[in-house]
């Protein structure tokens, strides 16, 4: 008898198994299915399952988000130690602008690539705006700085928009049926079929069907079996 048992089943081996059924219906091999109401059923089921798992958790941007904010990190810290080590060479022309732009980064702290995202976020706007007056603006170019300068604030803005882009699409996920309920009107709609497939199994015309489809819900079994 098919018997498995579908809530130990992954997010991944669930939307395998279903899937794989719903392909082994539309095949045409087994005309005794092909227009039994049950079948349409469990297709919009797995529609719906299928656009959440698509969309994984927290719409699969995080990695996105990580990108962007590192190589925020890396535009600010290579600006941040530029000028650093600038300020400590007072022999060098200009190397008073290099002590106050350094100042600046200093005021809204050094050690924003360490912060959250949001906290980062709010200082870097700030850093950025502080250093966008005429005053510091000469002083970045005088010390040549203009594209490190221009590269931070991109990144930064880059990553504003990555992270808005996340938001939105979790906002989105959230709006959606959740993703629990989906999965088990899923695996409700999966055991009705099999159920049939067990009860129908003698029956002329259903049993390669049944066949076929067992050693799909085996290769579930043993999916799970780790």
């Amino acid at each position: 008898m098919m018997k498995i048992s579908l809530v130990r089943l992954s997010t991944k081996d669930l939307a395998t198994l279903a899937q794989r059924i719903i392909s082994n219906i539309q095949s045409g091999k087994y005309p005794v299915i092909s227009n039994h109401p049950l079948t349409a059923t469990l297709q919009t089921s797995y529609t719906e399952y299928d656009q959440v798992y698509t969309k994984q958790i927290y719409s699969g941007k995080g990695k996105d988000v990580a990108t962007a904010d590192h190589e925020r990190d890396v535009a600010y810290t290579n600006l941040k130690a530029f000028l650093n080590g600038y300020r400590k060479l007072s022999s060098v022309p200009n190397y008073q602008f290099a002590v106050d732009l350094y100042n600046v980064f200093k005021t809204f702290g050094l050690n924003l690539d360490r912060l959250s995202y949001s906290s980062q976020t709010a200082q870097m706007k700030k850093l950025i705006e502080a250093l966008e007056s005429q005053e510091n603006q000469q002083k970045i170019a005088l010390l040549f700085l203009n594209p490190a300068f221009t590269e931070m604030k991109t990144k930064h803005e880059d990553f504003e928009a990555v992270f808005a882009d996340q938001a939105e699409a979790n906002a989105d996920l959230r709006n959606m049926t959740s993703a629990s309920a989906i999965r088990k009107d899923l695996e409700k709609n999966l055991k009705a079929y099999l159920n049939l497939l067990t009860v129908m199994k003698d029956v002329t015309g259903w049993e390669m069907l049944y066949t076929d489809t067992n050693e799909l819900v085996k290769a579930a079994k043993n999916s799970d079996v780790k």
